[in-house]
C-alpha cells in the first residue's frame, strides 16, 4: 500500500562524499516511487560555508526541537518536511532523519520487502532500571488525567510499585475541580453533555412540528403542527446536574487506583533530580518521594488572552462551572474549543459572538471547515472576521467592554479565550533533570514516549508531536507500562486517529486532509470521491430544509487505490466515523470501500456509496434512495 509522499531534505557541501552518496541514493529510490518520496537537496559550495550554515547560535539546527539535531555538525544532514517548501523554514520542519549512516539504514528499511506479519517493534534506550532499585517506588505518575490514570493502572497490574499525584492548580478565576484531569473535568464530558442539551433544544424547534408532535393538549397549531414551541434553560440546574455527574466520575475513579493497588497522592509535584521529587500537599507541607521511572502527563492549560484587561477573560477551564448563565458571550479564538463552546452556548439560546482572527479550525479539511461556518452562521452564531482584541474593560454594571482591532465595540456578559494550549510543564523543574521541552509550547520533546533523560517518559497533550485527544493518552500510558512492566515491544501508532468537532453540525475525521493530501501526493495523484446529501431524519424538518450533510474520501491514484483520509459533516459524526477509523488502520482501499454492504438508510451509508469524482466536475448532491 502506498503511504503518504515523505519530502526529505538532505544538506551538505559540494566536495563531501559523503553528501553525494546519500543525494545519490535517496534520488534513486525518488525515482524508483515517485508517489512516495521526494528529495529536495541543499548544497554548499565548501565545507566552510556549510559549517557557517549549519552551526552557530543561529545557525539551522537550532530550528530542531530534537536534541540529536541540535547537536548534528557533519554532512550531510537530512531531515523531514510537513510539504514540499524548501525545508528550510523552522514551521515547515517535521522531523529530523541524521546523518549519512541514518539516511542510508533509512532507505534500506524502506526499501525492504513488505511483511504484514512482521511485528512492529519500540526500541527505547535504556532506562537503567533494576528490580532491586532503593526507591520508593518503581513508577511514579505525575498527572491525574486519562493518560496518566490509564498508565497508572496498567502499570501496577503488571506488578509495578506506583504512586499517582494529581494536584490542580486553581485557573485564574479561581476554578478548580477533582481528580480525573481536564477530559472528565472540564473538557469533553462537560462540553459533550452541553452539545447534547443544545442539539435537544434545536431539535425541539426544528423538528417537533414536522412530526406532528405539540406540546398541550390544546396548542393552538394548525394541522400541520406549525405551532410556535418556546423553551426556556435553566442554566442553574444543567450545571449542578452536570457537576454532580463529574462528581460522581471523581469518586469513581480514586476508587478505581485503589482496587488496582496504586497510591493516590493529592500533591503538586516538582522535580529535585531525575530520580527525586518533592511532593506538596494543600497546606503546604511537603515530603520527598523517589522513583526508579517517572511518567508526566500533566497535560495542558489554555493560553491567556494578551491584551489590555485580558484577565477578565474566562477559559474553558471556568465556563462549565458558572454560577449564573454566561449570557451574552464573545468567544476568542476559531479553535474547536472555542467553535464548540459557541456552538452550544447559542444552542442553549444565548447570544454568542466569534471573534476570529484567521481561519477557522486551522489544521482541519478547509472544505469541511467551510461547511461548518456556514451552519454555525445560519444558526444563530455571529462571527466578527480577521479581528483581534485589542482591550476589555470592566463597566460599572459588571459588563465587559470588548474592543476589537477593527475598530468595533460591544459589551458582553461574558468573554472566553480559547486560542491554544499551553503544556503544564514550567513548574515542575524539569530543569533539574535535562528533559527538553519544546520552547514554543513547553512541550516534552521525545521518542517512544521517552523524554532526553531516559528515567522520565511523558505522554498525552504534554508530549510533543501527538494529538491531543483523550483516548490517545490512554492508549500511549497503556502501550507505555505495558513495554516498561510487561515485556512488551510495541510502541503507540499515532497515525490514522479518528477525531470528532462537536459543533452544532458534527465533523468527524480520520487520515489527512485533501489540502495535506495535495501537498503530499500531488494535485495530479489524489482523487476526491464526495457527496452533498440531506439526512432523513431532517426530510420533514421545514426549517433545515436548506441543511445539508456532507462526506468526502480522498485516495491516492496509484493502483492499489489507498484511501488517505475520510471526512464526515452532519449528524452523529462521531459514531459515523469511528468504524471507518479501524478500516483505514488496516490500510483501507477505495475498492473495499465502495465494496461495503451500507446500512439502509442511514448518513454512514453515503460514505461507502461514493463515486462522484471533483475531477469530474459533476454535482455532489445526492438524490434518490
Amino acid at each position: 500500500m502506498a503511504g503518504p509522499r515523505k519530502v526529505l531534505h538532505v544538506a551538505g557541501y559540494d566536495s563531501c562524499g559523503f553528501f553525494t552518496r546519500a543525494v545519490s541514493v535517496l534520488r534513486s529510490v525518488a525515482i524508483l516511487f515517485p508517489h512516495r518520496i521526494k528529495v529536495i537537496p541543499h548544497t554548499f559550495e565548501d565545507r566552510a560555508t556549510y559549517r557557517a550554515w549549519l552551526l552557530g547560535d543561529d545557525g539551522f539546527r537550532t530550528c530542531f526541537t530534537d536534541p540529536l539535531a541540535q547537536t548534528h555538525s557533519t554532512s550531510p544532514m537530512c531531515w523531514f518536511t510537513k510539504s514540499e517548501s524548501d525545508g528550510l523554514v523552522k514551521d515547515e520542519i517535521h522531523s529530523f532523519l541524521g546523518g549519512h549512516d541514518d539516511t542510508l539504514d533509512w532507505c534500506r528499511t524502506f526499501l525492504a520487502p513488505s511483511d504484514k506479519e512482521k511485528e512492529v517493534t519500540a526500541t527505547m534506550v535504556d532506562d537503567g532500571h533494576a528490580p532491586n532499585h532503593n526507591y520508593d517506588y518503581d513508577f511514579v505518575v505525575i498527572g491525574g488525567g486519562s493518560g496518566g490514570m490509564a498508565a497508572s493502572k496498567e502499570a501496577a497490574a503488571l506488578g509495578a510499585k506506583v504512586a499517582c499525584l494529581d494536584f490542580v492548580r486553581p485557573s485564574p478565576h479561581g476554578t478548580t475541580w477533582g481528580l480525573g484531569g481536564t477530559c472528565v473535568n472540564v473538557g469533553c464530558i462537560p462540553k459533550k453533555l452541553l452539545h447534547a442539551g443544545a442539539l435537544l433544544r434545536e431539535s425541539i424547534h426544528a423538528d417537533m412540528p414536522g412530526y406532528g408532535i405539540m406540546f398541550g393538549a390544546e396548542t393552538g397549531g394548525d394541522h400541520d403542527g406549525n405551532n410556535e414551541i418556546k423553551t426556556r434553560v435553566a442554566w442553574s440546574i444543567v450545571r449542578e446536574n452536570i457537576q454532580n455527574y463529574i462528581r460522581g466520575l471523581n469518586f469513581k475513579y480514586r476508587v478505581r487506583l485503589r482496587e488496582k493497588n496504586v497510591t493516590y497522592l493529592n500533591k503538586l509535584a516538582k522535580f529535585i533530580d531525575p530520580h527525586t521529587i518533592e511532593a506538596t500537599d494543600r497546606k503546604g507541607q511537603t515530603t520527598t518521594i523517589t522513583s526508579s521511572r517517572f511518567l508526566i502527563a500533566t497535560g495542558g492549560r489554555p493560553s491567556p488572552l494578551e491584551c489590555e484587561g485580558g484577565e477578565l477573560a474566562i477559559s474553558s477551564d471556568d465556563v462549565f462551572s458558572l454560577e449564573e448563565s454566561p449570557g451574552k458571550t464573545l468567544c476568542v479564538g476559531a479553535s474547536y474549543i472555542s467553535l464548540e463552546c459557541a456552538g452550544f452556548l447559542a444552542g442553549l439560546g444565548l447570544d454568542v459572538t466569534v471573534a476570529v482572527r484567521s481561519i477557522l479550525l486551522r489544521g482541519f479539511d478547509r472544505e469541511c471547515a467551510d461547511r461548518i461556518d456556514t451552519y454555525m452562521s445560519n444558526h444563530g452564531v455571529k462571527f466578527k472576521r480577521e479581528v483581534t482584541v485589542l482591550k476589555l474593560e470592566k463597566e460599572a454594571d459588571g459588563l465587559i467592554k470588548a474592543t476589537l482591532s477593527d475598530g468595533s465595540i460591544d459589551t458582553y456578559n461574558t468573554v472566553l479565550v480559547a486560542v491554544g494550549r499551553t503544556a503544564d510543564t514550567a513548574k515542575l523543574g524539569l530543569e533539574n533533570t535535562g528533559v527538553v521541552t519544546n520552547p514554543k509550547n513547553r512541550k516534552v520533546v521525545g521518542k517512544l514516549e521517552q523524554s532526553s533523560c531516559p528515567n522520565i517518559y511523558a505522554v498525552g497533550d504534554v508530549l510533543d508531536n501527538t494529538p491531543e485527544l483523550t483516548p490517545v493518552a490512554i492508549q500511549a500510558g497503556v502501550a507505555l507500562a505495558r513495554r516498561l512492566f510487561g515485556g512488551s515491544k510495541e510502541p503507540m501508532d499515532y497515525v490514522n486517529i479518528c477525531t470528532t468537532v462537536f459543533t452544532p453540525i458534527e465533523y468527524a475525521c480520520v487520515g489527512i486532509s485533501e489540502e495535506d493530501a495535495i501537498a503530499q501526493f500531488g494535485e495530479s495523484n489524489i482523487e476526491v470521491y464526495h457527496r452533498e446529501f440531506q439526512p432523513l431524519e431532517w426530510s420533514l424538518s421545514a426549517s433545515r430544509s436548506h441543511n445539508t450533510a456532507f462526506c468526502k474520501a480522498v485516495v491516492d491514484k496509484t493502483p492499489d487505490e489507498k484511501v488517505l483520509g475520510i471526512h464526515y459533516v452532519g449528524p452523529n459524526a462521531g459514531e459515523v466515523m469511528q468504524g471507518f477509523g479501524a478500516a483505514m488502520k488496516n490500510g483501507l482501499s477505495y475498492k473495499t470501500l465502495v465494496d461495503t454492504v451500507g446500512i439502509h438508510p442511514t448518513s454512514a451509508e453515503e460514505i461507502v456509496t461514493l463515486a462522484i469524482t471533483k475531477s469530474g466536475g459533476e454535482d455532489a448532491a445526492a438524490g434518490g434512495c
